[in-house]
């Protein structure tokens, strides 16, 4: 009776995470590449949006379906070279939804800046240079996990050693203490140093828009809504995503600590911290949709032009 309604709670988790996170990190990507395509180039913030919706797809793809296809009683669906291709994906892909969680927060708070030569070369720099940098946040990842292509197998019949990670349909054994030591601490400097980073130039943004907000509280009201541009609006956008990505990392980070001090691990403990490892997966891009300017202007666009052609279509069928 335990473990059915464990697997109604984890099916319901990571269903309801697909049909949430799909749609929505699709709908991103479609507004981004249309405009791209309309107005022939793309802001930086966001090109950067437009690669964590991406990234997001294809952890939703690689650890959420697999997951809720486990507790609705999918077993063994994957083959070894199945195993390699989708450990390696998730795992590179959350990686980049940290780098790139982190990239578009000091982005954001390099446009707040004050107005300086050295912010000024930052702001086109950054511009200019947006390409090479997700190409080397895509290498730093990549070059962390080759062992996922070597060392990952499908679940079956044979022996593992002590370092390896029991997974819903693989096997990550890394064979020696060594290659265990040395993978958990890449990880460990990469998210931390991507945290840590992404948690200080947030906490710059808030510090900058606390003395905007200062600043406009001696203007007369009707000028008070001036305080309120798109880079105002954008920076608290980003400090939300970046307060929700935290939070969860501190979730998944104290979950994962729990665990290494017991001697068993509860497979309830391991599916809420795959839940909650996933979860910046499908909210991130709700947040995204609600407070993208350009995104919520196509949007509103397209329902228009639906309801007119409604009426239109109702209007000739009456007459």
């Amino acid at each position: 009776m335990e473990l059915e309604y464990r697997l109604i709670f984890k099916a319901t988790g990571f269903f309801s995470l697909i049909t949430i996170g799909v749609p929505a990190n699709v709908i991103i990507l479609i507004i981004f590449i249309y405009l791209r395509f309309s107005e022939k180039k793309l802001l930086p913030s966001n090109c950067i949006l437009a690669m964590l919706a991406l990234v997001n797809l294809m952890v939703i793809f690689s650890k959420g379906v697999p997951q809720a296809l486990h507790s609705v009683g999918f077993r063994n669906l994957l083959n070894d070279t199945e195993c390699k291709l989708i450990s390696f994906t998730y795992r590179i892909c959350r990686g980049m939804t940290i780098c790139v969680t982190c990239l578009l927060s000091c982005n954001q708070w390099i446009i707040l800046a004050p107005p300086s030569k050295t912010w000024l070369y930052l702001k086109q720099g950054v511009a200019q240079s947006l390409p090479w940098i997700m190409l080397l946040l895509w290498f730093i990842n990549i070059a962390i996990y080759p062992s996922c292509l070597i060392h990952v197998r499908a679940i079956a019949n044979y022996t593992t050693s002590i370092y390896t990670l029991h997974l819903e349909f693989c096997n990550h054994d890394f064979m020696t203490f060594e290659s265990y030591v040395a993978n958990g601490v890449a990880i460990a400097f990469r998210d931390f140093f991507f945290v840590w980073t992404m948690t200080l130039t947030s906490c710059c943004i808030v510090f900058l828009l606390y003395r905007h907000g200062k600043r406009v509280q001696g203007i007369r009201s009707s000028d008070r809504n001036l305080g309120k541009t798109m880079e105002y609006k954008a920076a608290r956008s980003v400090v939300l995503l970046v307060t929700i990505y935290v939070a969860l990392f501190g979730l998944d980070s104290s979950i994962w600590l729990y665990t290494l001090t017991i001697s068993r691990v509860s497979p309830v403990i391991s599916d809420t911290r795959v839940f909650f490892g996933t979860l910046y997966a499908a909210l991130s891009p709700i947040v995204i949709i609600k407070t993208n300017k350009k995104i919520k202007t196509v949007l509103t666009c397209r329902m228009n032009k639906n309801l007119i052609a409604s009426i239109d279509t109702y209007t000739n069928s009456s007459f």
